[in-house]
């Protein structure tokens, strides 16, 4: 009993169309990583600097639609979902430096032939080893595809005793050897795959790319959206899937995404003017998104307050917090921590208690009260300092009457 016998026994037209779906993006693209494919790509502007160790073919067949790049800081460890060609990791690893690591993810062999054909010469060139290409689907981060296919070459599945303990191997690998552990990586970049995506694995792939994000880390997307629903119709056009159309999200959808999966301090970061394609009237075109990773926890009463500094007369946050401009806004201990950081920070005027409550001391924020803080909450009940502003004047001073 092989793969396609034992797919074959739970085969649906749905699931028919999906391998189609799938066999198309694989062919296209496989096709596309040895021969270039202009269509499949948007103008993209880059550091020409970090272009210079790459070679031609590797930026000939670069199919993206954005430069998520530009998010990226010396040190970090990135993950590239849909890597293709590796330019945008090579153009990473550049920027992460030494200290920093970059893992680039596909499912496509021959593109991933591709990155690795000038892994070790681009690494000599930079003087450090940073890059590595793994097999796999991006909406199953856990799933090493080349380790399992190392398994089936050597355990092939021939009878229902055999795909059991396949699927035992395979259970055991995600556990103990996933593709991208839980908590590992401080940011997720991709350009232009997420649309590639079925639509049924689509939630699966923004839980995985949370789930593989450390505390506080973020997302930089580009990727293909789309003014109006896509119809059904279009959505099975094998064609038009693997052109990075039909499988777009709606734009609002996508960054409805990314809460739902618990993202916050979601940020349109770029928006093309000009569409990619036009199709019966809807009209696609690039975005990048950045997202962040971080607000779970407790919520603390520590008398702590923030200020919106405006230009909005109000705001309202992920979580449901309506923050009034020139407002002292009572916030829980992790708020206060999370508006002090990108990318809040600068937005708000953060206000601590005089006298800080220790976390042995605190008791929980009680997050229905009225959120407006009382000044005397952070300065204390008992404040009663009486400070002229004469002794603030220096010498020679003509501030002071």
């Amino acid at each position: 009993m092989d793969d396609s016998s034992v797919s074959a026994l739970n085969e649906t037209p749905s699931s028919e169309n999906h391998r189609n779906m799938e066999a198309a993006v694989l062919e296209r693209y496989g096709n596309a990583a040895q021969t270039v494919e202009a269509c499949l790509c948007l103008p993209v502007s880059y550091d020409k600097a970090l272009l210079n160790v790459i070679p031609d073919e590797i930026l000939e067949r670069d199919y993206g639609c954005g430069d998520p790049s530009r998010y990226i800081r010396e040190g970090e460890t990135v993950v590239d979902l849909g890597s293709g060609s590796g330019k945008a990791c090579y153009i990473i690893s550049q920027i992460v430096g030494a200290r920093g690591r970059v893992i680039g993810i596909d499912f496509n062999p021959p593109m991933l032939e591709l990155t690795r054909k000038y892994q070790k010469s681009i690494g000599d060139q930079l003087g450090y080893h940073n890059v590595e290409f793994r097999r796999g689907k991006i909406q199953d981060l856990k799933t090493n595809l080349e380790l399992l296919d190392q398994h089936l070459k050597e355990n092939p599945v021939r009878s229902v005793a055999d795909l059991a303990r396949l699927e035992e191997f395979e259970s055991r690998m995600r556990r103990e050897q996933p593709l991208i552990a839980d908590e590992s990586v401080d940011v997720v970049v991709s350009s232009c795959v997420l649309n590639l995506v079925r639509a049924e694995d689509k939630k699966q792939l923004f839980t995985e790319m949370y789930r593989v994000l450390k505390h506080g880390g973020r997302v930089a997307i580009s990727d293909i959206v789309s003014d109006e629903p896509v119809p059904d119709y279009l959505a099975r056009d094998p064609n038009l899937w693997s052109a990075c159309v039909s499988g777009a999200f709606q734009e609002e959808a996508f960054l409805r995404a990314f809460e739902e999966a618990k993202f916050h301090g979601v940020q349109i970061e770029d928006f093309s003017s000009k569409p990619y394609q036009t199709v019966e009237g809807i009209e696609f075109r690039a975005i990048t998104v950045t997202a962040y990773k971080g607000k779970e926890g407790t919520c603390i009463e520590r008398n702590q307050a923030v200020i919106y500094r405006g230009p909005w007369k109000q705001v309202v946050d992920d979580d449901g917090h309506t923050l009034e401009r020139g407002v002292r806004m009572a916030v829980c201990d992790k708020t206060f921590g999370l508006y002090s950081r990108a990318p809040y920070s600068g937005q708000f005027i953060l206000v601590p208690p005089r006298d800080e409550v220790a976390m042995d001391n605190a008791g929980l924020f009680d997050c229905a009260r009225d959120h407006k803080r009382h000044p005397r909450e952070t300065k204390g009940v008992d404040f009663k300092i009486t400070q002229l502003s004469g002794g603030a004047c220096g010498p020679n001073s003509n501030c002071c009457p």
